[in-house]
């Protein structure tokens, strides 16, 4: 199993990077790359149609701006596509998210929050663990380590006021 990265710019790393990060810290291969759905359309299509024979399960698209990627990719394939949209300075990453969201029909996109890398490694996870148990259960124990992190502020706090 293999989850795909895409980025628009290499300027997304840092958004980039969580999601990345907490899909190999379940054990999933990851591909990183940096595609253009406007310089380099002819990579990027070629690497959606060809992501599920190179054994992609998901992929997760992160651009900012105009942010065609997403749907760039997903027209080209059957995978699901996560789009993570990229703050930029002119419009806070509003303009990414609404290009994002605003799929025409027959080619859904998944969209998390602007610059929510982690939501969009935790959502591909989700979608794995359908098919896999280990996954599944470290999604368990993950959101499980949340809450009790969340109990024991919880403590700190209301014993600070209370």
């Amino acid at each position: 199993m293999k989850v795909g990265f895409v980025m628009g710019s290499d300027s997304d790393l840092d958004v980039v990077t969580p999601a990345v990060e907490i899909v190999k810290s379940f054990g999933v291969d990851v591909n990183v790359r940096v595609i253009s759905a406007h310089r380099t359309p002819y990579i990027a299509e070629e690497f959606a149609k060809t992501a599920r024979k190179e054994g992609f399960k998901v992929i997760i698209a992160a651009a900012g701006k105009a942010a065609h990627l997403a749907g760039v990719l997903a027209a080209y394939t059957t995978l699901p596509v996560i789009a993570l949209p990229v703050s930029s300075k002119s419009l806070d990453g509003l303009d990414a998210l609404l290009a994002m969201v605003q799929m025409p029909p027959g080619i859904p996109v998944a969209c998390v929050g602007i610059d929510a890398g982690l939501n969009a490694g935790l959502l591909a996870l989700e979608m794995l663990g359908i098919y896999d148990q280990t996954i599944a259960e470290q999604l368990i124990a993950y959101k499980k380590d949340m809450a009790n992190k969340v109990i024991q502020k919880d403590k700190i706090v209301s014993e600070m006021f209370n």
